[in-house]
This record gives C-alpha cells, structure tokens and sequence, in this order.
C-alpha cells in the first residue's frame, strides 16, 4: 500500500449500507473530500469490535443481503474510476469462511490492499492459515489498544504490515465526546518496535478531535461519526453531500495539525 507524505485521513464505511451503489458513490466522494485510504467494513452478524453505531449498519446491510463477493465485485467496478486504497476490516470468520488462498486471490484481482481484523485471536497468529495471509501481497493490519501490554504491542508489529491501528480507548467504536490523553503515549510505545506507520481510530468525532489526534500520531480513521450521517439521513444523495462535507472538514483540520 502506498502512503501519503501528508497526514492520512482514513473515513470508515459499511459496505451495503444503505446499499452498494451508495456505497460506490460514497467511495468516490470521499476520495475527492481528501480521503487517503477508504476502510470498507464487510457486514457480519456480530461486529464484536463495533458500537451501537455500526453494529446497526451491518445489520442494515445484511438485510439487503450484502455479502463479501458483493463487495468483492463494487471494488472491481470502483477500480475502473479509481485507483485509492482500499482496506476490508472484516471478521476473521468471514476470511475463513470464504477460504484463506481464494479471499487472497479475489483481493488480488479486485484491488483490495489490506485487512484489519479486529478479532483475530493471538493464538491464532501462530496458524497456517494466518501465516498464508500474512506472506501474501495483502497488507495485515492488527489492533493495539492503549492496555495492550509491551510484549504483545512488539508481538502485533512483528506480525501487522501496511500500518498499526491504535485504538485510541478501550470498549468499542462510536461517537465520543473526548479524546483519551494516553494516545502520545501509545504511539511512542508503538514505535518503538516499529517503523510503520500508526494510525489513530475508535472515538474520533469532530475535526477538532481529528486534529488532536493527527497531531501525535501519523493520521486518522473516522467511522462512527460518518456511518451515523448516513444512518440519519432520509435521502441518499443529501447523505453523501452531508459526508463529503463533512470529511472536508476532517482533512482540513489534519492538514493543520
């Protein structure tokens, strides 16, 4: 995966919520808005990293039947107009389900560049099943959380490549009022076991929390505070106005940290 010289502005959104062709648009106009990357979230049944937020929106999308080959076959089609990264974050019950070496082929073919699995057990780590995602060209994003211990931090950046996803609190996603102020602490403790970038994610809701986040790390993902624009919205074309509007102004307050 390419990186931004810039701080990165990582928007997070539910595949098939409201439905895919939505979904596509909203891929381009976040690119246009200053995204750097787009997070694609696969709907599962039990979105155990997520809040009350994105859990809904999965469940949104699983009711119009939105399934990986689905999204699989829209970051095809989005590949004919763009060429941004484009990361799943997806269960690791989904990549199994689906097969190991045929999810790395598809991925391959379509143009996905990574996965973050929030619910990979580190026991799993040691699978071969795990080992053939990892040696693939598919960059294997991990969670670090600011409890995270040190010995389990180096462990996660021995095995993560493309960039470390710190959780910026413990619990799950969604809309916070605040930032915590142990973020600087665990990009430090981050980096010292890595020279990948670290992105920031979880409870970042507004551009001032954005920035603040920028400020001490090397960029941002925004999920809860999107999906719920789009959640909210009655008619989609005014969702995707509002988002785009509102990822602007996330990326100009990046670009001032």
């Amino acid at each position: 995966m390419e990186f931004p010289k810039r701080k990165a502005l990582i928007p997070y959104i539910t595949a098939g919520d409201p439905d895919l062709a939505t979904t596509e648009k909203l891929i381009y106009e976040l690119e246009k808005a200053g995204a750097d990357v787009i997070e694609l979230g696969i709907p599962f049944s039990d979105p155990l990293a997520d809040g009350p937020v994105i859990q809904e929106s999965h469940f949104r999308a699983l009711k119009k039947k939105t399934s990986l080959a689905d999204v699989f076959r829209l970051v095809a089609k989005v590949r004919r107009k763009s060429k941004i990264p484009i990361i799943f974050m997806l269960s690791v019950n989904l990549v199994y389900k689906y097969g190991v070496n045929k999810f790395i082929e598809r991925a391959g073919e379509d143009g996905v560049h990574g996965v973050v699995i929030p619910d990979l057990p580190p026991e799993e780590e040691a699978s071969e099943k795990f080992k053939i995602l990892k040696e693939s060209d598919l960059d294997t994003i991990l969670l670090v959380a600011p409890n995270t211990p040190e010995e389990r931090v180096e462990k996660i950046c021995e095995q993560s490549s493309g960039f470390i996803y710190l959780v910026s609190l413990t619990g799950v996603t969604g809309v916070r009022k605040a930032l915590s102020d142990t973020i600087s602490a665990s990009v430090k403790k981050i980096k010292k076991h890595t020279g990948l970038p670290v992105y920031v994610g979880f409870g970042i809701s507004t551009p001032a929390q954005a920035k603040q986040a920028a400020t001490v790390s090397d960029g941002v993902i925004v999920g809860s505070a999107i999906v719920k624009i789009l959640a909210e919205e009655k008619s989609k074309s005014a969702a995707v106005s509002k988002v785009a509007k509102f990822v602007k102004s996330l990326r100009k307050a990046i670009d001032a940290a």
